[in-house]
């Protein structure tokens, strides 16, 4: 990963103590400040679009919505897919989306596949009430767990039946980031390849659930919510490539001292959103 150079860091951060009101955002392709309008613009030419986030973060979720919200305004025909659904949960999202759920009830299924309603609350009603789809991307914690411990050879005939086989065929820097994460989970885990080949399947198990949303509806722009590990380009976007042509952006909000513009480039990302913690996109 490469710093952007040092004229440029002089520049965004003088403009951003002269207006701090706004949360800025950076075309890491460009390596230039951008706009919202012009972000819109370009995500409303892709098929997916990702978007990070930091689970327990409300102003990542914000910034989430306001780009859901701007890019099904300019007239592109949205989906939202998320992490936080399991894909045995499709039906219950159907319902919510049809208006068929009332929140209550609605609620007491979030938190069987997921926690913190009231950080997600918002996209969930702004999808319903735009009757927007949302797609479960998930696959259950037990097949990530038992893969994380003994391999994804340990899977039995019937786990692995849907699954994309996965094996450790990653980026260096995916590498990289899989084993700084060990770090965390190394007592709970069995070895590298058990570990690195647990992010494959919840990598590529959403990239195939996409991938068959986008071939059964290509004229459809899925805005795929993940956390900033498995949106960055070497995880869920890199494994959509390699199932075919699918061209997509990556949005990742800004996390200090681990997702900035010293940390992460175009090679990580296409957009990095900075100050969501304080205000909103403009």
């Amino acid at each position: 990963m490469r710093s952007l150079y040092t004229g440029f860091l002089c520049l965004f951060f003088c403009l951003n103590s002269v207006n701090p009101v706004f949360a800025h955002s950076v075309d890491l392709n460009s390596q230039q400040v951008t706009s919202l309008e012009k972000i819109i613009a370009d995500l409303s030419q892709v098929q997916a679009v990702f978007i990070g986030e930091l689970h327990d973060r409300q102003a990542h979720h914000d910034a989430q919505l306001q780009v859901i919200r701007e890019l099904h305004q300019s007239g592109a025909d949205v989906s939202v897919g998320l992490e936080m659904f399991r894909q045995d949960g499709q039906s219950e999202l159907d319902r919510w989306v049809a208006g068929e759920i009332d929140e209550p009830q609605f609620v007491t299924i979030f938190n069987e596949h997921w926690q913190d309603w009231p950080l997600y609350r918002e996209i969930f009603v702004y999808a319903r009430d735009e009757k927007i789809p949302l797609i479960g991307l998930n696959i259950t914690r037990e097949i990530v767990n038992q893969v994380a411990r003994a391999g994804f050879a340990s899977l039995s005939d019937r786990q692995r039946e849907k699954l994309p086989f996965a094996t450790c065929d990653v980026s260096p820097e995916y590498r990289a980031f899989i084993r700084r994460a060990l770090g965390e989970h190394a007592g709970e885990v069995g070895n590298f390849e058990n570990f690195c080949e647990a992010q494959l399947v919840w990598d590529m198990n959403m990239a195939k659930v996409i991938e068959d949303h986008l071939t059964q509806q290509p004229q459809r722009t899925v805005v795929v919510l993940a956390g900033s590990g498995h949106s960055w380009k070497h995880g869920i976007p890199e494994q959509l490539s390699r199932r075919g042509t699918y061209p997509f952006r990556v949005l990742l909000p800004e996390v200090p001292g681990h997702i900035d513009l010293r940390t992460i480039d175009s090679g990580d990302a296409d957009y990095l959103l900075q100050g969501v913690d304080l205000a909103p996109l403009h």
